[in-house]
């Protein structure tokens, strides 16, 4: 896989990044769930939007996934 934050990926190379399915990847695409891109019929995803939105929804998890209030 490419190592630099500029690079491109196919789905199968984000599926692989994430450790997730690639079903689980079209679904969050096209539910506009994760920075992604179509370009023609395949999706395209940029490594570092990824990984912005990788903090960004671990901060939003942490944050929402707290101990509850008795």
């Amino acid at each position: 896989m490419k190592s630099e934050p500029d690079a491109v990926l196919t789905i199968d190379e984000m599926a692989e990044y994430l450790k997730i399915a690639k079903s689980t990847l079209y679904k969050l695409a096209q539910e506009g769930r994760i920075p992604a891109q179509k370009v023609g019929r395949h999706w395209r995803f940029r490594k570092a939007a990824i990984d912005r939105w990788l903090e960004a929804t671990g901060q939003h998890d942490v944050d929402q996934g707290g101990e509850e209030e008795a």
